[in-house]
């Protein structure tokens, strides 16, 4: 799911490739022809062969006998790979990208917050305190650092579970939650201290109600977050964090 970490030509051509295919400037069902694109890139079939490696990795593309390589329908790709939700931003598709993360994030972090008001232990609690501080710290030093804390925290609560595959959404939430953070903390959002603070607080004293209240009540603030951001009223009645 993570970001691939190519860099160079190598890097340049996986990143050109796959901004093409997501934007449909390469469209669904394209057979690639790989000597013209080299041409156009510069870059020598070795490279291609290697970059078309890693975006048939992220689903985008295949290669078959006969038909050769091609660019795949959209069901099949890797929709939570953080290069393609980068370059499906990129194209214009922020909004949807956004909306799509709240309304998994609605559905598994009341219930996770929840679950861990019950079964958080010290430990869970002291990681949860340090995020929070981390947070805190993190308010006003820049994007990357408030993106970090805001990432530490959230996994820390998913771990609070207990429950493995819910400690793993992380890995469905991240990449978006780092665009929609990026966005935010790039523009001027309100402190997000006191709305994770309350989350905090319901989990330690055990109520798992009050634990659920607090996250729908921290995803509906940041729903309005990404609204002053983007500038839709239909981000307004979306949920984020």
């Amino acid at each position: 799911m993570s970001a691939y970490s190519g860099r160079g030509v190598h890097g340049q051509t996986v990143a050109t490739l796959g901004a093409r295919i997501v934007s449909g400037e390469i469209a669904q069902g394209d057979v690639i022809d790989l000597v013209a694109l080299g041409r156009d890139l510069d870059v020598s079939m070795t490279a291609l062969r290697e970059a078309m490696k890693v975006l048939a990795a992220k689903g985008l593309v295949e290669a078959r006998q006969k038909r050769g390589t091609y660019v795949r329908a959209r069901e099949h790709w890797n929709l939570l790979d953080s290069d393609v939700i980068r370059w499906r931003s990129e194209a214009g598709d922020t909004a949807a990208v956004l909306r799509d993360l709240a309304e998994v994030r609605s559905v598994v972090e009341p219930a996770a917050a929840s679950m861990a008001a019950l079964r958080r232990d010290d430990a869970d609690l002291a990681e949860l305190d340090a995020a929070l501080a981390d947070m805190a710290g993190a308010v006003g030093a820049g994007a990357q650092a408030e993106v970090a804390a805001d990432l530490r925290w959230h996994r820390a609560l998913l771990r609070a579970t207990h429950n493995e595959m819910l400690a793993r959404m992380d890995v469905f939430i991240e990449p978006a939650l780092r665009l929609r953070d990026a966005l935010v903390h790039e523009a001027s959002a309100d402190d997000p201290v006191p709305s994770h603070a309350a989350v905090l607080e319901a989990v330690r004293d055990g109520d798992p109600r009050a634990a659920a209240a607090a996250v729908a009540s921290l995803l509906d603030k940041a729903a309005h977050d990404v609204a002053d951001v983007i500038g839709t009223d239909e981000e307004k009645a979306t949920h984020t964090e």
